[in-house]
């Protein structure tokens, strides 16, 4: 329905269930975060979110249905994003990484729970979110580093992509198992891209990736001894 001013409004019915639907991701999270567990109990979650059993079926359908919904952060992460668009490409990418990691090391326990989940190969979670178009997102950033001419044109940008990837999971798995701080995490990732695509550079910018080799190298001496 519309008001006056010809906006769209809720009816009362759907702005209760858009209420109880947030009470609900809400209850998960808050579940997540206590427990360290991603396998919710839908009736302990029932009870937080002060609704009846049936409520989060009727609504979200399935247990994942809900765990997909706690995690779509992605709308916060993206507006994050759309700012650092006026950037160049290299900027941009190490600015696309920051922040992942302050959304991860706001709320720690919540998501060393949901890295711990993703790193399960028998849970189908992981490959409902490491699928295509995450990965697409992020081979998206390396080319257009590519076009600004920091790549050498001989190196494979997907191949290069997927590398870089890998280590930035193998970043998050020292964390998660607590082999690296929350003030570690950043830093580590970071060094892994400058790096691999210091390696991968044109003659041009390896002077601006060495600089950033050293300053992460520097970030993650200053967390270890802090």
């Amino acid at each position: 329905m519309r008001d006056e001013s010809g906006a769209v409004t809720l009816s009362r019915r759907e702005a209760g269930k858009e209420e109880r639907r947030r009470r609900i991701i809400r209850a998960a999270r808050d579940l997540i975060r206590e427990t360290g567990n991603t396998g919710l109990s839908m009736r302990a979650l029932a009870a937080r979110a002060g609704v009846s059993l049936a409520t989060p079926y009727n609504l979200f359908g399935s247990k994942r249905a809900i765990l997909l919904s706690v995690l779509d952060d992605i709308r916060e992460y993206l507006d994050r994003f759309a700012d650092l668009r006026s950037t160049e490409p290299l900027e941009r990418l190490f600015g696309a990484l920051d922040i992942c990691v302050d959304f991860y090391v706001a709320d720690p326990a919540f998501y060393r729970t949901v890295w711990a989940a993703l790193f399960d190969p028998s849970d189908d979670f992981r490959s409902q979110i490491f699928n295509s178009q995450r990965f697409a997102f992020w081979e998206s950033l390396v080319r257009d580093v590519a076009r600004a001419g920091a790549i050498a044109e001989d190196v494979d940008v997907e191949l290069l992509s997927r590398s870089l990837d890998r280590s930035f999971g193998a970043a998050m798995l020292d964390w998660v198992t607590g082999d690296l701080s929350n003030g570690q995490l950043g830093p580590t990732i970071r060094y892994g891209y400058a790096l691999a695509l210091r390696g991968a550079a044109s003659p041009p910018w390896a002077g601006a990736l060495d600089a950033r080799v050293r300053e992460s190298q520097a970030a993650i001496r200053a967390a270890a001894a802090g």
